[in-house]
């Protein structure tokens, strides 16, 4: 179930400080009756080449209490890991042009209307692939059935992140992220060096897939780890919080919070940041 939010959810009243690292209270979720309480933790711009575990030690272990998950975005991972493509380096094709024009529009983000983004696709993929995804996509929207061209043609097309024009964050206009490489083997890496516990995630307003996890996570649903942050509690907006730490506080008081209302529709301009 989507949910959607006006603007950037760093309230002030939220904010707190501890060893020199800011961080924003994104209030309680009770699932299966475990109280858990999520702390979205501010940073830099993480920019291409980083060292994700240097990133995640600077970030995350100051917070860090025994228990907790660390939910790391996708999109900071890749930009470590370099996993990018820039705008100038897809030379647009005749089908890209071409096939855009039909692809659904929304107003929950940036999909393959986009032509660059769909021309990105059809390099990754293959053209013959995405051609039968769009015609299968197109037979299945008839009788009601959407989402179809992705199952199609895979979670790494359905990730693609960027050439987004209305980014917070000028870098994304002309810049796509990819889905990380092997998550696993990141969450894997930032346990055995800090013993933070984590999952790689690439959440929004409309939806939340987890892409990797720690050995120390492997037995947990993916629908359990979904749910710590179904209300995408990192942000959609210039927030600047891709971490997010979910604390299991049992029965103790949670820290004061003012929420942020939900809307019951996409709002006018959803940013991919």
């Amino acid at each position: 179930m989507a949910i959607w939010y006006e603007g950037n959810l760093n309230q002030s009243e939220n904010k707190r400080e501890k060893d020199g690292i800011t961080y924003f209270i994104r209030g309680l979720r009770e699932i299966d009756g475990v109280r858990l309480e999520r702390y979205a933790i501010q940073t830099h711009f993480i920019d291409r080449g980083e060292d994700y575990v240097e990133v995640v030690r600077r970030y995350i272990a100051p917070l860090h209490q025994a228990g907790d998950v660390a939910a790391l975005s996708e999109k900071v991972i890749s930009m470590c890991q370099n996993n990018t493509v820039e705008m100038k380096d897809v030379r647009l094709g005749f089908w890209a042009k071409f096939l855009s024009k039909f692809a659904t529009r929304s107003n929950n983000g940036i999909g393959m209307d986009q032509p660059y983004k769909l021309q990105l696709a059809i390099n990754m993929k293959g053209l013959p692939l995405i051609l039968w995804a769009c015609v299968c996509g197109a037979v299945c929207r008839l009788f009601g059935r959407r989402g179809v061209f992705y199952e199609i043609v895979g979670q790494d097309v359905a990730g693609i992140d960027g050439f987004y024009s209305h980014s917070a964050f000028e870098k994304y206009h002309t810049l796509a992220v990819l889905n990380p490489r092997e998550p696993d083997n990141v969450c894997a890496d930032i346990e055995r060096e800090l013993g933070i516990a984590c999952m790689v995630v690439d959440a929004n307003d409309i939806n939340v897939e987890i892409l990797g996890r720690s050995p120390s996570l492997q037995d947990k649903p993916d629908e359990f780890l979904a749910e710590m942050i179904r209300d995408n509690p990192a942000g959609q907006d210039d927030e600047l919080t891709p971490f997010v730490i979910v604390r299991d506080i049992g029965d103790a008081p949670a820290e004061p919070y003012k929420p942020v209302e939900a809307l019951d529709h996409p709002p006018t301009e959803v940013d991919q940041s």
